[in-house]
């Protein structure tokens, strides 16, 4: 039997794709202020939930006391240590300009041990005592270019300051929303993983949430275990400005450098100074905090998903690298979910031959 031939309405076609692309469009346009805060609010919601749901089953059971105390505690993870970040550099910044606009009263070190380099170390002496006997005329006539630069740059980093907050009001705000109605929000998103892909779209969404998890049990924990201990062992050795290093050990974990890029110079600071003891000190609890993550972070990435480690470390980095800050969720999850995916394609055709001499006879006909 010949069936007809079905017509195709080309015109409506084209203006009925042509009317979803304008919509999406718009719709992207319109939220795209709230884009970030939510992808935020929605990585730390997923790395937080077993959290939340134990939290609930210890108030009885009840879902807004469980968003209370969640809300609380983001709140003296993130604000908090802004708070405390911005007021150290208010309180330690006041000392920095008036020892700018005074530099008779900055002593600077003699530098004796440059006779000690061979070629150069007398002419670097020597150099190096001509601009501390100028006054800081000399020092200040070679910074005086870059002085307007650098202002430039502290404005612009303001103005990320600024942007940064709003993010982080905005993620407080959609983290109470997901946490509570993080079912329905779930159970839409598989809904469309499904729809999209059938069973193996909905793995996806839930591989995707374990990466998340992962990442913040083996990377984000271990950077905070790390860099508070770090910070720790700087205030008892007597640093001034041990809230702001602490931080950059913080951002040092989290891009997978480490803290001895802050640890090395304190401790080298603290003998040049002639604080052996301290030194000594910082020294054996640097060897201790640089170490750890060496068995923390394994622990913990397989806690939140059978993933291979260096697979979520790749991620991390080239991430962090694309993306930024938002980055150290994205890349992991979008390996894990390729290797997945691309393995599961390939289990499904046959194993090679494992006799080698085999195949060689089947290139040969």
């Amino acid at each position: 039997m010949n069936l007809p031939n079905k017509r195709y309405d080309l015109p409506q076609i084209m203006f009925g794709v042509l009317f979803i692309a304008l919509m999406t469009i718009a719709s992207i346009w319109v939220v795209q202020p709230f884009v970030l805060g939510f992808a935020w609010a929605g990585m730390v919601v997923i790395a937080t939930w077993p959290l939340m749901i134990k939290i609930q089953s210890i108030l009885w059971g009840r879902r807004i006391l469980s968003v209370i105390v969640m809300t609380l505690l983001l709140i003296l993870l993130f604000v908090l240590p802004i708070a405390l970040l911005i007021t150290s550099a208010i309180e330690n910044g006041a000392p920095l300009v008036k020892l700018a606009s005074n530099p008779s009263q900055l002593h600077m070190p003699n530098f004796a041990w440059l006779h000690a380099i061979p070629l150069v170390g007398d002419k670097a002496y020597s150099g190096w005592h001509t601009l501390i006997n100028s006054g800081g005329s000399a020092l200040m006539a070679r910074v005086q270019p870059y002085i307007g630069q650098t202002a430039g740059w502290f404005v612009a980093q303001a103005a990320h300051l600024g942007r940064f907050i709003l993010h982080c009001s905005l993620m407080l705000l959609f983290s109470a929303l997901l946490y509570s109605r993080g079912e329905q929000v779930g159970m839409g998103i598989r809904h469309f993983a499904v729809r999209l892909a059938g069973d193996r779209g909905d793995a996806a969404v839930i591989l995707a949430g374990q990466a998340i998890r992962a990442v913040a049990l083996g990377v984000v924990v271990t950077a905070i275990v790390q860099s508070v201990l770090g910070g720790i062992g700087l205030a008892i050795a007597g640093f001034q400005y041990a809230t702001v290093l602490t931080v950059v050990m913080f951002v040092c974990c989290v891009a997978q450098i480490g803290p001895l890029l802050v640890l090395i110079p304190a401790i080298v600071w603290l003998y040049w100074t002639g604080d052996n003891t301290w030194g000594t000190i910082l020294l054996v609890w640097s060897c201790v905090v640089g170490s750890l993550d060496s068995v923390l972070r394994p622990v913990l990435i397989r806690m939140g998903a059978d993933l291979p480690m260096l697979l979520i470390l790749s991620g991390v980095i080239g991430g962090l690298v694309a993306f930024g800050m938002i980055g150290l969720f994205i890349g992991p999850v979008v390996l894990a979910v390729s290797y997945r995916l691309i393995s599961l394609w390939i289990n499904e055709a046959p194993e090679p031959e494992k006799d080698l001499e085999e195949v060689n006879k089947l290139l040969g006909e």
